[in-house]
């Protein structure tokens, strides 16, 4: 059988999970990319081929000219829409293409939320730098389909407003801003997985932001289980975008009770989330999640473990400059909790400050079955930990 994986550049999620799976499930992998040279450096034993990813018409031609598909797949934020429509040309088992569309298209979520009477959030779309008379202050700037944080920043005022427009369109010229009340609360996330007929809730993550205006995410801790309404909440606005097959990774707020997303990753957590969730769960995530896209049935039952306690640091960089000492990787068991580092940042690379997560040097993962014990150790690691800026 064979599996078609899309994506952009190399990732975690590729290289330790969804290659790994499609190995022990048997399956033969070709990778389409626009980025060639980098997947085949990354996986020199995988089949790459170069493709306009971006593009679904590109995608169908370069798959009917090459082998059949059993499946065409990617974890890509931004090709889940074309592949989609790849997977539907073949007929094969896929997430609805217009649910991808709103989740990627923000406004587009925004827009359908309201419709269907679930939620209602004041926005706007920008194609230039001016503040929209009826903006509701403080409120968030960002872009329309961006990811991770980046260019997204809480603007007080008219002013503030038009002057990060007009910036962030300065970097994205054609680029469409999305403009929306600001929704308060404590952030969360919500991890789905689902095969078209039935839906598993993996549990979630507490997200810790740095200080505003930006939203960079500096912590997730582990929620087993949210309260029942507030998952309640969360699906029925899933339910209203048509998400419910596959991996979804979706971020919402709670506040007073009330749950409103903020917005949906039509695929699994990324930056290393899902490495950790599949060894917290003790579940073979990864190839569950392949097994819904050849058209398996997910077991009613995954069998996931319930008690667990985990958490993620992510030490970002606070100024521009080289890198010029870091910790290694490395892998220790302190008093019952697994924690694995990897650096996110050579050391010797020049960077600019991002204040989205690009800032990021790297990632802490800690698993262990006490959550106090878990950020004590994680917390002691950190501390023991250097890393420094040169300009």
């Amino acid at each position: 059988m064979r599996l078609y994986l899309l994506a952009l550049n190399p990732t975690d999620s590729v290289s330790e999970g969804f290659l790994p799976a499609a190995a022990r499930l048997g399956l033969d992998v070709t990778v389409l990319t626009d980025q060639p040279e980098a997947h085949r450096r990354a996986h020199p034993d995988t089949e790459v081929l170069e493709c306009d990813v971006r593009d679904h018409r590109a995608v169908i031609t370069r798959i009917s000219t090459h082998h059949r598909a059993d499946a065409v797949f990617t974890n890509s934020d931004h090709l889940q829409t074309q592949t989609a429509l790849a997977a539907a040309y073949f007929g094969l088992p896929a997430k609805d293409w217009r649910a991808a569309l709103a989740a990627k298209d923000k406004a587009e979520m925004r827009r359908r939320l309201a419709a269907a009477g679930v939620d209602t959030v004041w926005s706007a779309e920008l194609t230039e730098p001016v503040a929209p008379d009826d903006a509701p202050y403080p409120c968030v700037l960002k872009p329309r389909e961006g990811v991770a944080s980046e260019d997204v920043v809480l603007v007080d005022d008219a002013e503030q407003l038009t002057t990060h427009a007009k910036d962030i369109l300065q970097r994205r010229p054609g680029a469409v801003l999305l403009v929306e009340e600001y929704l308060p609360g404590e952030l969360y996330t919500l991890e789905t997985l689902g095969d078209g007929h039935v839906r598993h809730v993996l549990g979630g993550f507490h997200t810790e932001l740095s200080p505003p205006p930006y939203f960079i995410e500096e912590r997730l801790t582990f929620v087993p289980a949210h309260p029942e309404p507030v998952v309640a909440q969360v699906l029925a606005q899933l339910d209203a975008l048509g998400v419910g097959f596959g991996a979804c990774h979706t971020e919402f707020v709670v506040h007073a009770g009330r749950a409103r997303i903020i917005e949906v990753n039509y695929r699994a957590i990324g930056d290393q989330c899902d490495l950790l969730l599949a060894r917290l769960l003790e579940i073979p995530l990864f190839e569950l999640i392949l097994r819904a896209h050849l058209g398996e049935r997910l077991p009613a039952d995954l069998g996931a473990r319930r008690d667990g306690a985990a958490r993620l640091d992510y030490p970002c960089a606070d100024r521009a400059g080289t890198l010029t000492e870091a910790p290694a990787a490395q892998e220790r068991d302190l008093d019952g909790v697994h924690l694995t580092y990897r650096p996110l940042r050579p050391v010797g690379e020049r960077h600019e400050l991002y204040r989205t997560n690009r800032d990021y040097l790297g990632v802490l993962r800690a698993v262990g079955t006490d959550q106090a014990t878990v950020d004590r150790v994680s917390a002691e690691f950190l501390a023991a930990q250097r890393w420094e800026i040169q300009p």
